[in-house]
């Protein structure tokens, strides 16, 4: 059967025809025992009178009428219809409500064997009658719980319960359909397209976790296709300079080709350093968890400083006294990466005065790498963080592939942190690096 649906109901309807079922001789059963109970509550009580009757009347040599005078003295004083028989099995005496009893159709008159020979009867109306037991009078059941009845009202329970959990089944297996649905049709290329995860239920959970899965995954993909197309453009330019200094190193004077030399050296290594940045970038997406561990941010802030010639301002005690702390969770090869991406592109694009300032505040560390250069316009201060992207004309001037500040971005975040750009006192550029705080 192929059908979710059908199989989920018709397992409900077979859970609830066993329990119907087991309901049903579970009653029956309790019932036959119960009625065993009072039987043997009533053959002990028989019992018991047997014996008091046997002392309490006359014997069986007094006189008959002696004899049924009593016996209807203890009958009315018992009431419980009795008879008496002599020894020869003569009847003596009986009550009126034996005689009574012992007419209607299904009466159980019991015989009660005395030491001196004589039997003494008791009547009890049939099965289910009142005052079937001696005791008090048990009210009959209704009709709907004798023989057919009780199966009737146990075929329309089922049938009730079985049309009623049908559409909530088939509601469960919907929305099970629609789920498949939207993952065949994400995986068929619709990129785009999220499933309903309406609800608290666990089908609205795994809706959620599929839509949280498809935005991630279009992400990538997204982001690897810009990616690509934008390093395909980029890589023209050099290969184009590449061809063109070959091409002249064949023809070019002796005097020009170190020149040449010279820049097809600066164009190997721009290339080198695209593809460097564009495997790492893709490293970053392809790696959902990083091993982090605890590492000295100011210890390699102050490599980087000095490898660029930066400034570096740090504290060197906290607000108590004690030895500033500068740790973070991370990865130290990461971190090392986007310090030194902030401070060349300082040194790049701001001129000669780069400073990098640590401060640790709120359990946050905040890296500032600052600059005296042109600064970056504020329509531009979250797109210069996009990959490929570069200010108007700091391509033709300074170079650069425009990956590096996208990669402190995605450092970053993969740290729990964030990169801003915001204008500098004075002029300038300041951007600030916040990292969580061990």
């Amino acid at each position: 059967m192929k059908s979710l649906y059908l199989r989920v109901w018709l397992t409900v309807v077979a859970v609830l025809a066993l329990f119907a079922l087991g309901s049903g001789w579970l009653f029956q059963h309790q019932m036959e025992r119960e009625r065993g109970r009072l039987d043997a509550a009533a053959g002990e009580r028989l019992s018991a009178w047997g014996d008091l009757l046997q002392h309490a009347l006359p014997p069986p040599q007094a006189a008959a009428r002696e004899q049924a005078v009593a016996l209807l003295e203890w009958s009315e004083r018992l009431r419980v219809p009795l008879a008496l028989d002599d020894a020869a099995g003569q009847r003596l005496v009986q009550s009126e409500a034996f005689e009574r009893l012992s007419r209607e159709p299904g009466a159980r008159v019991t015989p009660i064997k005395l030491d001196d020979g004589r039997t003494l009867w008791t009547a009890r109306p049939p099965r289910g009658g009142p005052g079937g037991h001696h005791g008090p009078p048990l009210p009959p059941p209704p009709p709907w719980l004798r023989g057919t009845g009780l199966l009737a009202v146990l075929l329309l329970l089922f049938m009730a319960v079985a049309a009623g959990a049908y559409p909530v089944v088939r509601r469960l297996t919907r929305r099970l359909e629609a789920l498949r649905d939207g993952v065949e049709r994400f995986g068929a290329g619709a990129l785009h397209h999220r499933v309903e995860d309406g609800g608290r239920d666990e089908v609205a959970a795994v809706a959620r976790s599929f839509n949280k899965a498809a935005e991630r995954v279009e992400t990538l993909l997204r982001s690897h296709q810009s990616l690509l197309a934008n390093a395909s453009h980029e890589l023209r330019s050099p290969l184009a300079r590449l061809k063109m200094a070959v091409s002249l190193m064949e023809t070019a004077p002796e005097h020009q080709q170190d020149g040449l030399r010279a820049e097809i050296h600066a164009d190997i290594a721009e290339l080198d350093a695209l593809v460097e940045e564009v495997l790492l970038a893709s490293r970053l997406d392809a790696r959902p968890d990083m091993d982090l561990h605890p590492v000295d941010l100011l210890a390699l802030a102050a490599e980087e400083a000095a490898r660029v010639g930066a400034e570096l301002q740090a504290p060197l005690h906290d607000d108590n006294g004690a030895g500033a702390a500068f740790t973070v969770q991370g990865d130290e090869r990461l971190l090392r990466r986007a310090l030194r991406n902030l401070l060349e592109n300082a040194r790049r694009y701001g001129g000669d005065e780069v400073a990098l300032t640590l401060q640790r505040e709120a359990g946050e560390l905040r890296a500032a790498v600052c600059d005296r250069g042109p600064g970056v316009p504020a329509d531009m201060r979250e797109r210069i963080f996009e990959p490929f992207f570069r200010l108007p004309g700091h391509a033709e001037q300074q170079g650069g592939v425009g990956l590096g500040l996208s990669l402190v971005r995605q450092i970053a975040q993969r740290h729990g942190g964030s990169v801003r750009c915001e204008p500098r006192e004075g002029g300038g550029s300041r951007f600030v690096l916040q990292l969580p705080a061990c």
